[in-house]
Protein backbone atom coordinates (compact mmCIF):
# COMPACT_ATOMS: atom_id res chain seq x y z
CA UNK A 1 0.00 0.00 0.00
CA UNK A 2 1.30 3.47 -1.12
CA UNK A 3 1.40 6.34 1.47
CA UNK A 4 -0.94 9.55 0.53
CA UNK A 5 0.37 12.97 0.50
CA UNK A 6 -1.28 15.42 3.10
CA UNK A 7 -4.06 16.90 2.05
CA UNK A 8 -1.96 20.12 2.08
CA UNK A 9 0.73 18.70 -0.39
CA UNK A 10 -2.68 17.58 -3.06
CA UNK A 11 -3.78 20.28 -2.88
CA UNK A 12 -0.31 22.39 -3.67
CA UNK A 13 0.28 19.63 -6.18
CA UNK A 14 -3.42 20.44 -8.01
CA UNK A 15 -2.90 23.98 -8.30
CA UNK A 16 0.82 23.51 -10.11
CA UNK A 17 -1.04 20.99 -12.00
CA UNK A 18 -3.69 23.57 -13.03
CA UNK A 19 -1.22 25.88 -13.29
CA UNK A 20 0.80 24.30 -15.80
CA UNK A 21 -2.19 23.43 -17.64
CA UNK A 22 -2.92 27.33 -17.96
CA UNK A 23 0.24 28.48 -18.90
CA UNK A 24 0.46 25.35 -21.68
CA UNK A 25 -3.15 26.60 -22.79
CA UNK A 26 -1.88 30.06 -23.13
CA UNK A 27 1.41 29.29 -24.86
CA UNK A 28 -0.20 26.55 -27.59
CA UNK A 29 -3.84 27.88 -28.16
CA UNK A 30 -4.33 30.35 -30.76
CA UNK A 31 -7.95 30.71 -29.41
CA UNK A 32 -6.96 31.58 -26.18
CA UNK A 33 -4.28 34.27 -27.27
CA UNK A 34 -6.98 36.14 -29.28
CA UNK A 35 -9.51 36.09 -25.88
CA UNK A 36 -6.13 37.01 -23.77
CA UNK A 37 -5.82 39.91 -25.75
CA UNK A 38 -9.53 40.83 -25.63
CA UNK A 39 -8.88 40.64 -22.05
CA UNK A 40 -5.90 42.80 -21.88
CA UNK A 41 -8.10 45.39 -24.22
CA UNK A 42 -10.93 45.59 -21.28
CA UNK A 43 -8.65 45.36 -18.84
CA UNK A 44 -6.78 48.54 -20.03
CA UNK A 45 -10.41 49.80 -20.95
CA UNK A 46 -11.74 49.53 -17.41
CA UNK A 47 -9.02 51.40 -15.78
CA UNK A 48 -9.11 53.89 -18.53
CA UNK A 49 -12.85 54.71 -18.17
CA UNK A 50 -12.79 54.01 -14.24
CA UNK A 51 -15.30 51.39 -14.12
CA UNK A 52 -17.24 50.55 -10.78
CA UNK A 53 -16.65 47.41 -8.57
CA UNK A 54 -19.85 45.90 -9.90
CA UNK A 55 -18.71 46.78 -13.59
CA UNK A 56 -15.26 45.25 -12.98
CA UNK A 57 -17.07 42.14 -11.46
CA UNK A 58 -19.05 41.52 -14.24
CA UNK A 59 -16.12 42.50 -16.45
CA UNK A 60 -14.18 39.61 -14.99
CA UNK A 61 -16.65 37.11 -14.63
CA UNK A 62 -17.60 37.44 -18.29
CA UNK A 63 -13.51 37.52 -19.31
CA UNK A 64 -13.63 34.24 -16.63
CA UNK A 65 -16.31 32.19 -18.65
CA UNK A 66 -15.04 32.81 -22.07
CA UNK A 67 -11.59 31.73 -20.96
CA UNK A 68 -13.10 28.35 -19.15
CA UNK A 69 -14.94 27.63 -21.61
CA UNK A 70 -12.23 28.22 -24.68
CA UNK A 71 -9.85 25.76 -22.31
CA UNK A 72 -12.91 23.07 -21.87
CA UNK A 73 -13.46 23.26 -25.85
CA UNK A 74 -9.87 22.84 -26.12
CA UNK A 75 -10.11 19.97 -24.14
CA UNK A 76 -12.46 18.63 -25.35
CA UNK A 77 -11.06 18.43 -29.24
CA UNK A 78 -8.19 16.76 -27.79
CA UNK A 79 -9.74 14.38 -26.43
CA UNK A 80 -11.75 13.75 -28.93
CA UNK A 81 -8.61 13.62 -31.11
CA UNK A 82 -6.94 11.38 -28.93
CA UNK A 83 -10.05 8.70 -28.99
CA UNK A 84 -11.18 9.34 -32.52
CA UNK A 85 -8.11 10.89 -34.75
CA UNK A 86 -9.51 10.26 -38.11
CA UNK A 87 -12.63 12.34 -39.21
CA UNK A 88 -15.96 11.12 -37.68
CA UNK A 89 -19.59 12.48 -37.73
CA UNK A 90 -20.41 12.08 -34.25
CA UNK A 91 -16.77 13.32 -32.86
CA UNK A 92 -17.55 16.41 -35.35
CA UNK A 93 -20.67 17.13 -33.58
CA UNK A 94 -19.35 17.23 -30.26
CA UNK A 95 -16.82 19.00 -31.39
CA UNK A 96 -19.25 21.64 -33.07
CA UNK A 97 -21.46 22.04 -29.73
CA UNK A 98 -17.87 22.47 -27.52
CA UNK A 99 -17.61 25.16 -30.07
CA UNK A 100 -20.72 26.48 -29.63
CA UNK A 101 -20.41 26.89 -26.33
CA UNK A 102 -17.28 29.00 -26.49
CA UNK A 103 -19.44 30.88 -29.11
CA UNK A 104 -22.19 31.45 -26.71
CA UNK A 105 -20.00 32.70 -23.80
CA UNK A 106 -18.12 35.19 -26.62
CA UNK A 107 -21.46 36.38 -27.65
CA UNK A 108 -23.13 37.27 -24.33
CA UNK A 109 -19.68 38.93 -22.87
CA UNK A 110 -19.75 41.20 -25.71
CA UNK A 111 -23.11 42.45 -24.87
CA UNK A 112 -21.49 42.80 -21.51
CA UNK A 113 -19.03 45.15 -22.76
CA UNK A 114 -21.48 47.03 -24.87
CA UNK A 115 -23.77 47.55 -22.08
CA UNK A 116 -20.31 48.76 -19.76
CA UNK A 117 -18.76 50.88 -22.34
CA UNK A 118 -21.23 52.11 -25.09
CA UNK A 119 -22.60 54.81 -22.23
CA UNK A 120 -19.18 55.57 -21.24
CA UNK A 121 -18.44 56.42 -25.14
CA UNK A 122 -21.50 58.51 -25.31
CA UNK A 123 -23.42 56.27 -27.49
CA UNK A 124 -26.03 55.56 -25.55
Amino acid sequence: MTKKDPFLVNRLKSVGYAYKGAILLLKTEASIKIQFFIAIMVTTAGFFFNISAIEWTIQLLATAMVMCAEGINTAIEAIADFIHPEHHKKIGIIKDIAAGAVFIAAFFASIIGLIIYLPKLGVI
